[in-house]
């Protein structure tokens, strides 16, 4: 039971944030128009994401860099291409959605964990993280320019009179929610024995990021509800509009996951590798697209629901694919000539 419950607290704690966000959301209402809490919360949790990871082993994969290279051309690069025409077979909230999923980096943790779960190089997927992180203050804006356009008003400076997204201030608030955070979670690890400290107690930390990203999702949700009470009933999306988008955004995930094994083993790269670049080129952050969609998509918010479906995906998919790897292994280690006799 115990073992049942570390591995799907977060799932079941996730649903009834979910619920409860939307249920409650006229009794909630003033919490996310408190931005500095919003702020908070995010500043926080990539802290704690970024103070545990281990930097300093990461040469050998720095020296083959054709793995990483790859994951993080697959996660910022075809990704976001494949959510666009995705995204064409849905429209309003849910399209934005898909786009803005796609756009945000890979995650800070679970890449790294899944990977090292199925036997893989988790050096290569840590990579992944760091170059797609740090980088998303100017990758993500221009991906939501060309994804989102259409659909919103953007302009490149602040312009009150459009009402719109300015890709200034994206660039600036991811500079500075995601940048800072994690920049000072590294640097924090200089100090003596605080890195040793944070590695011991990775899984503590983790605990309560994640219960800060339930946080963020209790903020979206609300705002989903109150939206939703008060759309036009002609307006409101139907069951079958949910559904559409489920299949899509699983499909989406599932498929760049099955692109990066069979592009790796079409270049013949180690098992390891494989691994680390099916789960880091197919995994988002949760996280910061939460920050993003609070914060500068105020007029669409169900577009958070696409990356909580996302997220949640990941999580249920991914563990399916690590087991499959995990028992492969052991099947073939079974069946090999030296264990036999």
């Amino acid at each position: 039971m115990r073992s049942i419950f570390r591995r799907y607290w977060f799932l079941a704690a996730l649903l009834l944030v979910v619920v409860s966000g939307f249920t409650f959301s006229p009794n909630l209402r003033v919490l996310p128009e408190l931005k500095l809490l919003r702020n908070t919360i995010v500043v926080t949790v990539l802290f704690l994401m970024a103070f545990p990871l281990a930097f300093g082993d990461l040469h050998k994969a720095v020296q083959r860099p054709k793995a990483a290279m790859l994951a993080t051309f697959i996660n910022a690069g075809l990704l976001p291409v494949f959510a666009w025409i995705v995204s064409l077979l849905t429209f309003g909230d849910f399209a934005i959605g898909i786009n803005l999923m796609a756009a945000i980096p890979c995650t800070l943790a679970s890449a790294a964990v899944w990977t090292r779960r199925a036997g893989g190089n988790d050096s290569v997927a840590l990579i992944v993280t760091i170059v797609t992180n740090s980088l998303c203050f100017l990758i993500t804006p221009f991906w939501l320019l060309w994804t989102t356009g259409s659909q919103i008003t953007i302009t490149v400076w602040p312009d009150e009179a459009s009402g719109g997204l300015s890709l200034v201030s994206m660039m600036t608030s991811l500079l500075l929610l995601v940048m800072l955070p994690m920049l000072a979670g590294q640097l924090a690890r200089l100090i003596p024995y605080a890195g040793h400290w944070a590695t011991r107690n990775k899984f503590t930390l983790g605990i309560f990021a994640q219960l800060g990203v339930l946080c963020m999702v209790l903020l979206g949700c609300i705002s989903c509800g109150l939206k939703l009470r008060n759309l036009p009933t002609d307006q409101m999306p139907t069951i079958l509009s949910f559904a559409v988008m489920m299949v899509l955004v699983l499909g989406l995930h599932f498929g760049t996951l099955l692109l990066g094994i069979g592009v790796s083993r079409q270049l013949r790269l180690p098992r390891q590798e494989e691994i680390a670049i099916a789960f880091a080129g197919s995994q988002k952050t949760l996280m910061i697209g939460l920050a993003i969609a609070t914060e500068f998509y105020t007029a669409n918010p169900l577009a958070i629901l696409p990356m909580v479906t996302y997220h949640v995906g990941q999580l249920l998919l991914d563990t399916a694919v690590a087991e499959s790897y995990i028992a492969a292994e052991i099947e073939k280690i079974e069946s090999s000539p030296g264990e036999s006799e």
